[in-house]
């Protein structure tokens, strides 16, 4: 058995220091302080890269590692060391607590190192080239010690200048928007498009040095007296980098009404430089990125090709980037003609399909295009510059979030433009119109009937996208001089895989985090357990083919993946209302990341991150009336009228943020923080309640599951993370679980009246038996596991262990128990991890036993599941591949989630 470790007293103080005994503020009675935690491990960790390759050309690196609780105090200095033992620089931070003030995880910078570093208490190394940043004048200036880059504090230019040394390689880095105020669904009309400039409202210094500095810039893009689509930019620094990342956040805000051709439609959206251009016509040079690492190498004046030749050292030296020798010693048959010799100004790549990308050039404007070639996925990386210096540029998930496009202008004259489009302009436009027209659908009763047939729950004005959001990465280098072929595939390397530094799973496991024991390392020791094991390769690779073949991209679509699969046509149900895009339905972000915790793998992990950057984004609303909920799964991310809690749940993000340290996920938790708040505006149960309700924001009717956990979850990560209003959120962690314990039938009371001012549940007077099948499913074991860890409060756990205890249990079980059987529920298979988590928390090796009998044979997948796919082509499908007909996404988050936990808990009890 791996048992879950229990403390019989667990310090609660969210403060370093905090005195042994207190009382808690808006609490529960029964958390009482408590001694801190007994001494623990604190060795030394081998970090390692997710990828090979270690840094490579990418500006820096910045890893999440946690520690047993007690191990390290929040003052503990870290130190970096290679493999050979030097040190390495690294500048660290802490971003949680555990409940008795000890470091619970901390976040490591790093700006150089391939291999393994070994991370262990220690002075760190200073850098040799340090971050500064200087906040006096008019910009903020961060130098990393190789380039300099001037941020604006106002105005709409966001980065004034790039420079290396006392050389500007770029400035009047800017933000562009083209809106298209009325889209033609037919081939009639005059386009008209309006140009937006994004303006600065805020700049907020984030880090400082002496490895890493983060400069936020917030603001909205304007044109003349009005200002939308909301940005949030992040801007990154490493020390001694000749690179700098950022990070682009766009918040939809504009009017988009179903059957109107008028609106606020993004045609283009992107963010421009302007390059300065010092060399002669013949030293300059445009790289852009095609398949893989392939380039297009040209100079802006090629003299390769002619009818006469210049010599083929001069050749082969302009192929290479490098600068020619004197024209006066070549053949002077070309020297004497080089007016004659085209200039090609602009360029550009266009990527409107995940399928193919064109490539074209032109001299200049006002005269023809030429083909310049295409190919099928792009790598998103250009270049242009010369021999004096150039600027490189790339843009992460270029053909994944297409349409996306690069654009290279005027690099004839002295200053070109360079222009990274997150949306192509030559795309069709934004079109975030909801699909139909409501069917009808004026009634609560005509709704609820059309959810039994398309199972989508629609509602007017529901399927709105006002407030969703997107982010993007983009990589940015100031270069000498225009760099080597492999100096380029370097940085195309880091654009399309950014470097990664990771923590071992066997630190994640020791250090008891995400829920201690639900994970544990891949074993094949037995027959049984190698077997479970080959069934969770093969739904994950099953998943990340099926992204391929079922081409699941886009800008707004890439990292999700479809809820049930249509058997008869061969297609997963992409057009059926609630059996589309599934949208964090029962889990599958903690399949994902709990495949990772326990593997390490590199693929798991790319995968995941695409998910959560996903549905943090863009199954969430971020402004409006809804801001704070998610949209349930349906055939457009945001069109289903159930905006709930359980989609925009925090637990789904910790994992990428705890891990990575990433600014932006933190930020979709922070906003979380309030989302109580969302339950005066919608109430989730309006459709089916039968008994009059008014929400009122001292009795507001919240559920003990899908309500509540995700709500718990945004007070835990604030809390954990010391935010602004951490001690408010302790308060409701603490009195929301004492609340739920004090209920005549605790967790099976189903849903409790909650007062916003005081954070509490009312104690209900009358038992009431309310359970379903969802409450467990998006989180809340996971979470509950986390909270038993970490507080004493045994009301509230022997609350949590009957729910588990009785949910997989008989109806005459329950009826005995609580007066009346639960009903009929699904998902038994799903519910085991509930049974083998309650087993090892009471030793009930009943319980146990039922565990596994229902992990293996209740419903979802069973070991007579096909476990295989079967062959696809023409003319049954669109495209040729492979199909499992009997998968669905609901029961692959179940069975993934069950068995991780079910083997780590119980993994040496199974039949």
């Amino acid at each position: 058995m791996s048992p879950i470790p229990r403390r019989s007293l667990l310090k609660a103080a969210a403060a370093a220091g905090a005195a042994a005994q207190f009382s808690w503020a808006l609490g529960a009675k029964d958390a009482q302080a408590a001694p801190g935690a007994e001494a623990a491990d604190a060795d030394p960790v081998t970090l390692d890269w997710l990828e090979d390759g270690g840094l490579g050309a990418a500006p820096g690196s910045t890893v999440g590692v946690p520690w047993p609780m007690g191990a390290f105090q929040e003052d503990q200095p870290f130190a970096l060391t290679d493999a050979d033992g030097k040190a390495v620089a690294v500048q660290s931070w802490p971003i949680a607590y555990w409940p008795d003030g000890s470091l619970k995880w901390t976040a490591h910078a790093v700006s150089s190192g391939n291999g393994k570093l070994t991370l262990a208490a220690g002075e760190p190394a200073a850098p040799a080239q340090q971050v500064t940043v200087d906040r006096s004048g008019g910009t903020i200036d961060v130098s990393t010690g190789v380039i300099t880059v001037r941020i604006g504090k106002n105005g709409s230019t966001i980065v004034r200048s790039v420079t290396r040394g006392s050389t500007e390689i770029a400035r009047n880095g800017r933000l562009v928007l083209v809106r298209q105020p009325e889209i033609e669904d037919e081939d009639q009309g005059t386009v008209r498009t309006e140009c937006f400039d994004g303006a600065i409202d805020s700049v907020t210094v984030e880090q400082d040095g002496p490895v890493r500095a983060v400069v936020r810039v917030d603001g909205k893009h304007r044109r003349g007296s009005r200002s939308w689509l909301p940005f949030s930019i992040r801007l990154y620094f490493y020390a001694g980098a000749d690179s700098f990342r950022m990070v682009h956040t766009i918040t939809y805000d504009g009017t988009q009404e179903p059957g109107k051709a008028s609106g606020d439609f993004v045609r283009g959206l992107g963010v421009r430089f302007t390059v300065p251009m010092r060399d002669e016509a013949y030293d300059r040079h445009v790289r852009i990125g095609g398949e893989g690492t392939g380039l297009l190498r040209e100079a802006v004046q090629g003299i390769t090709g002619l009818r006469r030749d210049p010599g083929a050292a001069v050749q082969a030296a302009q192929y290479a980037g490098q600068k020619l020798p004197d024209p006066a010693t070549w053949d002077q048959r070309v020297t004497t003609r080089l007016q004659y010799i085209p200039h090609w100004g602009d360029y550009t790549l266009a990527q409107l399909s995940a399928d193919g990308f064109t490539l074209r050039k032109r001299t200049k404007k006002g005269y023809g295009w030429i083909a310049a070639g295409g190919g099928k996925r792009a790598s998103g990386f250009g270049y242009v510059g010369g021999a004096s210096g150039g600027f490189s540029f790339g843009l992460r998930d270029f053909w994944e979030k297409f349409p996306a496009q690069l654009d290279i202008r005027d690099a004839h004259t002295d200053a070109a433009e360079v222009t990274l489009w997150l949306w192509s302009p030559e795309a069709q436009p934004m079109d975030l119109r909801f699909y139909h027209d409501g069917m009808g659908q004026d009634t609560y009763a005509e709704q609820l009937e059309g959810l039994n047939i398309t199972y989508e729950d629609y509602e007017p004005e529901f399927g709105t996208p006002y407030g969703i959001a997107r982010t993007s990465e983009l990589l940015f280098w100031a270069n000498e001089s225009t760099p080597s072929a492999q100096a380029l595939a370097e940085q195309v390397a880091a654009v399309r895989t950014l470097p990664q530094l990771t923590a071992p799973p066997g630190q994640l496991i020791k250090a008891k985090v995400f829920g201690p024991g639900l994970y544990s390392e891949p074993d094949r020791s037995t027959a049984a357990k190698a077997k479970i094991e080959d069934h969770l390769d093969f739904l994950f690779t099953y998943y990340k083919d099926q992204v391929e073949q079922r081409r699941w991209y886009g800008f707004w679509d890439y990292g999700d993946f479809m809820h049930t699969y249509d058997a008869v046509r061969h297609q997963w149900r992409y057009d059926i209302g609630g059996y589309a895009w599934d949208n964090s339905e029962l889990s599958p972000d903690l399949w994902l990341w709990y495949a990772y915790l326990r593997s390490g793998r590199a693929d798991i992990f790319r995968f995941a991150e695409a998910l959560t950057r996903h549905t943090g984004e863009v199954d969430v609303y971020h402004l409006g009336q809804w801001a704070g909920l998610g949209t349930r799964h349906g055939v457009q991310h945001y069109a289903d009228s159930a905006k709930q809690q359980r989609i925009s749940n925090t637990t789904y993000r910790r994992f990428y943020y705890f891990l990575t340290a990433d600014e932006r996920v933190g930020d979709l938790m922070a906003a979380n923080v309030d989302s109580d708040e969302t339950f005066l505006v919608l109430d989730p149960q309006r459709k089916v309640r039968t008994d009059p309700y008014t929400p009122d924001r001292h009795a507001l009717s919240i559920g003990f599951g899908t309500d509540w956990s995700g709500l718990v979850s945004a007070w835990l990560t604030e809390w954990e993370r010391k935010g602004p209003k951490w001690e408010k959120a302790k308060a409701r962690v603490l009195s929301t679980m004492e609340g739920i314990a004090a209920q005549p039938n605790g967790f099976v009371q189903g849903s409790g009246l909650y007062d916003l001012d005081t954070g509490r549940f009312a104690t209900a007077t009358t038992a009431v038996v309310s359970v379903s099948h969802l409450s467990a499913v998006f989180g809340l074991n996971e979470l509950c596991a986390e909270l038993i860890y970490l507080i004493d409060m045994p009301k509230f756990n022997e609350a949590y262990f009957d729910y588990c205890r009785y949910f997989n249990a008989t109806k005459a079980e329950q009826a005995a128990r609580y007066g009346s059987n639960f009903g009929t529920l699904l998902l038994f298979q799903g519910h085991s991890r509930l049974d083998a988590y309650a087993a090892v928390q009471t030793g009930d090796a009943t319980l146990a036993q039922r565990a596994w009998t229902k992990f293996y044979g209740s419903d979802g997948y069973t070991e007579s599941s096909p476990w295989k796919t079967e062959p696809l082509s023409g003319p049954v499908t669109l495209v040729a591949g492979s199909e499992a007909s009997w998968v669905s996404s609901n029961d692959t988050a179940l069975y993934g989630l069950a068995a991780i936990e079910n083997l780590a808990l119980l993994g040496d009890k199974m039949p």
